[in-house]
């Protein structure tokens, strides 16, 4: 699938100060209301949102986050705790939006902030769009001591930064790893995902220590129970290819999807987990028309 090069629609990032850091985050300026907030997933960052954004209405109002650790934004202490994600929406969306209801679009690991913070904010949230989420497995207590382990045993270490030799080998890595590219787009996709070393060499952007294990397990009827709360209609769009799609069993995240009351749920059959990069123009046709839509009743 060819991907036309980005950048199209110009955008303009400023950084926030939210719970002692520094939030990146990327504006692409509008008039249209409400705000649309997008969030990444793991080890992505706003930048790469740049596809989607260029085959969305040209007026609207976006705002896209590094989340914590990620992108340009501060690494935040030796472990990354999932509520933190959370809290940092929160305390951003005070300065973003604080007295109007947001339109709330996550990608995987940001498809479960945004679900969280739809059940616990529901008047902060008029719509909420989650892209390919909710395949982590289900987790028993029987592996807490493992796990707890594992994360005192990673505390010891200092992970080592992911470094390429240059854009090219980095952008070669991505485009057999993400099928929906073509080159222009895996050569798009590792300049917003890295930064060039003192020795010519390229980082990939980002904390490395998001690659170590944390303490605690996924604790699905927690989340569940919050799920239920979401009020705000909900777009689930999936990705037929997705490689998430085996994680789990599918009865599972089946439960998950049905906590949300008002959903509309499509799949693109043909893009993989990263819709954004493989089919930016489906995505965005069904983000459009579900956020356009009249409000019901």
């Amino acid at each position: 699938m060819n991907t036309p090069r980005a950048n199209s629609r110009s955008a303009h990032t400023r950084h926030y100060r939210v719970r002692n850091f520094n939030m990146h985050v990327r504006h692409w300026e509008g008039n249209a209301q409400p705000l649309r907030v997008i969030l990444h997933g793991w080890l992505d960052l706003s930048a790469t949102w740049q596809r989607l954004v260029d085959h969305l209405p040209a007026d609207w109002a976006i705002a896209a986050p590094d989340q914590r650790g990620f992108g340009h934004s501060d690494a935040v202490g030796d472990t990354y705790w999932f509520y933190d994600y959370v809290a940092d929406l929160d305390a951003l969306l005070d300065q973003l939006s604080p007295d109007q209801p947001i339109d709330l679009i996550g990608h995987s690991m940001g498809s479960q902030v945004a679900a969280l913070y739809a059940g616990v904010r529901p008047q902060r949230v008029r719509r909420l769009v989650l892209l390919d989420g909710f395949y982590l497995p289900q987790t028993t207590p029987e592996r807490a001591p493992q796990q707890l382990r594992n994360w005192l045993d990673d505390l010891r270490s200092t992970p080592e930064e992911k470094r390429y030799p240059d854009l090219d080998t980095l952008a070669e890595k991505i485009a057999k790893r993400q099928r929906g590219l073509d080159a222009a787009g895996a050569r798009f996709v590792a300049e917003c995902w890295s930064s060039p070393s003192d020795d010519g060499q390229v980082t990939l952007l980002g904390d490395a220590r998001h690659r170590q294990r944390g303490p605690l397990l996924y604790r699905d009827e927690e989340a569940k129970a919050i799920f239920r709360q979401v009020s705000a209609p909900t777009l689930l769009v999936d990705a037929g290819q997705s490689v998430l799609a085996g994680m789990g069993k599918s009865e599972v995240r089946q439960q998950r999807l049905e906590c949300f009351e008002q959903r509309t749920h499509v799949s693109i059959e043909q893009a993989g987990h990263m819709l954004h990069f493989d089919a930016p123009d489906a995505t965005a046709q069904h983000i459009e028309s579900f956020l356009s839509a009249a409000e019901p009743g």
